[in-house]
This record gives C-alpha cells, sequence and structure tokens, in this order.
C-alpha cells in the first residue's frame, strides 16, 4: 500500500516539474518579442519629444486658406456663353437689293438660321422680299448667293436654300416652345445694325399675341413676345432656350414712336409652326 503511494506521488512531481520547464522555456521565447515593442515605444517617445506636434490652426488661418481655396475655383459658364457657342455656327447674316414700292433700288439687312444638313435656312420674309439678289454669309466667312424655296406669308417666313454650302455646316437644334413659360430664359442672336453674331438675353413675356407690322395691313397672331433686346438686322434670326435649342424666328419689334429702335416689346414665330415651310411637321 505504501509502495503505490510513493508511485503516485513521484509520478504527479514529475508532471508539474515538466509543466515549469514548458512555462519558462515560452517565458524566454517572448523576451525578443517584448523587447523589441519596448524598444518601439521607446522609439516613439523620443521622437515625440525631439518634435513635438504642430501647432493647431487658428480660426484666421483656416478663413484664408477657405477664402483662397474659393478665388481660385473656376465658376461654371454662364448659360448665356453657352447658348452663343451652340448657335454660332448656325448663324448667318443675310444681305438683299431689289426695287422697292416706288422703284428705287433699296438694300435690306437681316439675320437667318441653318436648320437643316441641306442648308435651308430659315429668316423673316420681309427680309427678301420682293429682292432680285440674296447674299448669305456663313459663319466661316464662305459667301454666296442664294434663292427663296419656300414662305408664309401669312406668318413673315421664308426658307433659302444657298447656292453654295460651307466646307463646315452646322444646322441648328430646334426646340419645343410648347415646353416654354412666362418666364424663362430667351436669347436672341442676330445681327442689328450689321453688328455680327450679337447676342442679347431676357425671359419670355408672353404668348399668343398678335403683331402688325408698320405698313402691312397683315396680322400675325400666335407669336411669342421677348424682352430679349432686338432691333433692325435681328429679323429672322434664332430664338433660342437655354439650351441653345431654337424655339423661334424674330420677325418685329413694338414700338409707339416713329424711330426703329427696341422699347422692351419683341416678337418671334415659334419654330414649330415656322419650321412648316420648310417641311418640318407643325404642332
Amino acid at each position: 500500500m505504501e509502495e503505490k503511494t510513493a508511485a503516485f506521488t513521484y509520478t504527479r512531481s514529475d508532471r508539474w516539474r515538466q509543466r515549469l520547464r514548458q512555462v519558462r522555456s515560452n517565458v524566454k521565447s517572448l523576451i525578443p518579442f517584448s523587447a523589441g515593442i519596448a524598444a518601439a515605444l521607446l522609439g516613439l517617445l523620443i521622437y515625440s519629444l525631439l518634435k513635438p506636434a504642430p501647432e493647431p490652426l487658428t480660426l484666421k488661418q483656416v478663413n484664408a486658406a477657405v477664402a483662397e481655396a474659393m478665388a481660385s475655383a473656376t465658376p461654371a459658364p454662364a448659360y448665356s456663353a453657352q447658348v452663343f457657342q451652340v448657335i454660332q455656327p448656325s448663324l448667318v447674316l443675310i444681305q438683299s437689293s431689289g426695287p422697292d414700292q416706288d422703284g428705287k433700288q433699296t438694300d435690306g439687312l437681316g439675320s437667318g438660321v441653318v436648320i437643316s444638313e441641306q442648308g435651308e435656312i430659315l429668316t423673316a420674309l420681309h427680309v427678301v422680299d420682293g429682292a432680285t439678289e440674296i447674299k448669305v454669309f456663313f459663319a466661316d466667312g464662305t459667301e454666296t448667293s442664294a434663292q427663296v424655296t419656300g414662305a408664309q406669308p401669312e406668318n413673315d417666313i421664308a426658307v433659302l436654300q444657298p447656292d453654295q454650302l460651307p466646307n463646315v455646316l452646322v444646322p441648328a437644334v430646334l426646340g419645343n416652345p410648347n415646353a416654354m413659360r412666362v418666364g424663362d430664359e430667351a436669347f436672341a442672336v442676330g445681327n442689328p445694325f450689321g453688328l455680327y453674331s450679337s447676342m442679347s438675353a431676357g425671359v419670355i413675356s408672353g404668348f399668343n399675341r398678335l403683331f402688325q407690322a408698320e405698313g402691312s395691313d397683315q396680322q400675325i397672331a400666335g407669336l411669342i413676345q421677348i424682352d430679349s433686346a432686338v432691333n433692325p438686322g435681328n429679323s429672322g434670326g434664332p430664338l433660342l432656350n437655354r439650351y441653345g435649342q431654337v424655339i423661334g424666328i424674330v420677325i418685329g419689334i413694338m414700338n409707339p414712336t416713329d424711330e426703329e429702335f427696341f422699347v422692351g416689346i419683341g416678337f418671334a414665330v415659334p419654330i414649330t409652326i415656322a419650321g412648316g415651310a420648310a417641311g418640318a411637321p407643325q404642332y
């Protein structure tokens, strides 16, 4: 009985010694790792002591940085600038000559816009009505004669076909005036007083207006009223929305005086009607 107890005691002691040796071995193996961590922490401490953290920015410095960033930012271009870039290649200057009612030779000046890949030009009929010679000048400088191939006398609209097309022909994009509302932007581009490729900006002032040109017995109905500045030479030029799409053709101004200058009321034939002179669907 005593021998069995001694054997049991001896075996248990050996096991504890073995476990203790294993623990010591594990601790020794962790010493290099622990030393590395301690060295790293010591290095960070020394670095932070030798190079302290930067001082926080003051409110004045923050405001100065924000102001500099805002000053260097490039603002988006205005709608008018984008509209002009879109329509300018499609704009046409028109010169006409022919006898007036008294048989005297007179010269006319107006604007037009290319609306098809065949070079068809929409303009105001009174710009070319009765002319014996019509010349058109494209945006690239091409100069050529042109013929009247279509007309809507009831709307003062004419279609011209140039005898020669420019090397680069850029038809305008036609828009939908029925989607416009009073107060929407309206841009007129033309050649007032012969000042080629001039632009004015305003808003749509009304729809379905009546207009009767001076010296004419005919009233034109269904017009768009605008306050974008238009003057002699603008007739036949395009009226545009903010996307550079043609929504009308300018035909006249209202002026209660005897002088030919703009007083804030201009009229344009909706492109949905004017386009019919060139075979476009009307709606």
